[in-house]
């Protein structure tokens, strides 16, 4: 019993006399590594907790929670809620100078009106003109959202200015056309679109159609969604006396090229209208007002 007792305690006298650094580091490295990488209920704390644990009489771990709440990214100080950085305050400057550019460049607070009585009605992006002709109803319904055609102007040559080849912005949305009748069960509905090639004909050029019809079809009056289930002729290889007469039909309830111009100059205006408003919108978003 009493050898036993002293080679216990001679083993514990040379363990301690060794390395008593290297067992202190062996026996603390576990803690640190459960520390950092396990995951314990620290790492699920709010932003607030955190910032409370590193505060205390270290200096180190002052200085850390210094560096912190001194960086970029700063908590906001405004109360709404939102991250304001450098980042945010340069973006609200850019904004600030384009919307004043862009108001610069506006030609009309108010929206051209459209000859032949057609009647205006707004929502949003979306834009109805409506016309009564002989007991008829001609309604025009369309989008400016994805109504600017992409830039494809090539690059101005070498020392002549990128300003002066900077075509103008303009929105030519593709349209729905309905026509009522009373007595009739169905609308004839007209699918039309600007074709890129015949946008901007000039005057001395010869006269064409500056839209076409891609679609028609007969739906149910007001019926937005456009049944699958109702045939829908495609003028893609539809003969051309047939398309011209549907053409006429057209151009006898005053959809005709004077009226595809006065629409692209209304969905122009709107188009820029509301991107003014979108440009406010967002400063104000960043901004936080």
């Amino acid at each position: 019993m009493l050898k036993s007792l002293t080679r216990a305690v001679s083993i514990a006298a040379r363990l301690t006399n060794k390395a008593p650094s290297v067992s202190v580091c062996r026996a603390t490295e576990p803690l640190v590594r459960s520390v950092l990488c396990a995951p314990t209920s620290a790492t699920t704390r709010p932003f607030t907790r955190s910032i409370w644990l590193m505060c205390g009489n270290n200096g180190a771990a002052s200085d850390r929670r210094a560096k912190l709440l001194g960086s970029k990214h700063t908590l906001p100080s405004c109360g709404c809620g939102g991250l304001h950085t450098e980042g945010d305050k340069a973006f609200v400057e850019f904004l600030s100078d384009e919307i004043k550019e862009e108001k610069k460049i506006q030609k009309s607070k108010t929206l051209p009106k459209m000859s032949g009585g057609w009647e205006l009605e707004l929502n949003g992006t979306e834009a109805k003109l409506t016309r009564f002709i002989s007991g008829e109803k001609v309604t025009v319904t369309f989008n400016v959202n994805n109504s600017i055609p992409p830039n494809m102007e090539e690059e101005p040559e070498q020392g002549q200015k990128s300003e002066d080849n900077e075509p103008d912005v303009v929105s030519t949305p593709n349209f729905v056309i309905e026509v009522t009748k009373q007595g009739a069960k169905n609308s004839l509905v007209f699918d039309c679109h600007y074709p890129e090639d015949e946008i901007g004909h000039g005057e001395g050029e010869d006269e064409s159609e500056i839209f076409t019809i891609r679609e028609v079809s007969f739906q149910p009056e007001g019926d937005e969604d456009w049944k699958e289930t109702s045939y829908t002729l495609n003028t893609d290889s539809l003969d051309w006396a047939l398309y011209d007469h549907l053409m006429d039909f057209l151009a006898d309830r005053g959809v005709d090229n004077t009226f595809a111009d006065e629409l692209i100059e209304l969905s122009t205006a709107l188009e820029h209208q509301e991107y003014i408003k979108f440009l406010e919108d967002l400063n104000g978003f960043i901004k936080c007002q």
